[in-house]
């Protein structure tokens, strides 16, 4: 039978909480870096070839990589929202707070 100390799960995998905040910002700071670069591109191109249809193929093309851009953005708000919902109602006394800590400021995490 396997027994895991779940008041302590938090603190003992703090450093997989932080990889996961470092992944997470360094998404924030290349998605819009790429979405601009990429979109620039996309538009630099329909308008050097002087068509219409390209340029309205262009501006389709950002739009959707802007909604999954969003969305990329959106997700870790939510899974914060999650997050603080379970330690508001949570009558464990699991260390959330540390795996919070950890995920949204990994350059402060404890561990």
């Amino acid at each position: 039978m396997l027994l895991m100390d779940f008041e302590s799960f938090c603190s003992d995998s703090a450093a997989i909480w932080s990889v996961v905040g470092w992944v997470l910002t360094i998404f924030k700071i290349v998605i819009p870096i790429l979405l601009i670069i990429f979109g620039s591109l996309d538009f630099g191109r329909a308008v050097v070839a002087q068509k219409d249809d390209e340029i309205k193929k262009a501006g389709k093309q950002l739009a959707i990589r802007v909604a999954a851009a969003i969305i990329i953005f959106i997700l870790p708000s939510l899974v914060t929202m999650v997050m603080e919902w379970a330690m508001d109602i949570s009558s464990s006394e699991m260390d959330y707070e540390t795996c919070f800590d950890c995920v949204n400021s990994p350059w402060n995490c404890n561990k």
